[in-house]
């Protein structure tokens, strides 16, 4: 079971690919959204009793991105930090919220908007114990070369502009 967390329905639209991947695994989710700063009494409830519900976190933040570092200090649950983009500085501020954590209290991280590999990240811990998941993270990754090389097979025989061409339709 993964316990899927962000900080505002504005994170949704990015933290959908988790959700959209945990499915594909065939994992159980819960999502919720809870503010740190607006809600910290709530937030440190959900923390603290993640552990008896959940092998894995995946939490979403934006900005300030204080939300899978606080669950890491409360929770030793594993925690997977997904930076949201921001418009002001683009998600960097978002990033290094999340990846600068003091020692002791790690956060694994993805790429700016990254909840799909937080998903897969999240499957990968879960297939430590679970063996039918894990050849499941082994038929996720041949999916992925799988699709790699039929492209790689269509460009060697099509030639780069046609299939530059196929792409734009």
């Amino acid at each position: 079971m993964v316990g899927i967390v962000m900080g505002s329905d504005s994170d949704l639209g990015i933290m959908k690919a988790a959700m959209e991947t945990l499915d594909k695994f065939g994992i159980e989710y819960d999502v919720t959204i809870i503010s740190a700063h607006r809600m910290p009494d709530v937030f440190y409830d959900w923390a603290s009793h993640a552990e008896e519900k959940y092998d894995v976190i995946i939490a979403g933040a934006g900005g300030a991105a204080h939300l899978p570092g606080m669950a890491a200090a409360i929770t030793p649950v594993p925690v997977i930090g997904v930076p949201i983009y921001t418009k002001s500085l683009g998600g960097v501020d978002s990033l290094y919220s999340i990846v600068q954590m003091p020692s002791g209290i790690p956060v694994a991280t993805v790429a700016i908007n990254g909840a799909k590999n937080a998903a897969v990240l999240a499957a990968k811990i879960i297939s430590v114990k679970d063996p039918s998941m894990r050849q499941k993270v082994k038929d996720f990754a041949k999916g992925l070369k799988d699709g790699v090389m039929e492209k790689k097979s269509k460009i060697e025989n099509i030639g780069w502009k046609a299939y530059l061409d196929d792409m734009n339709k």
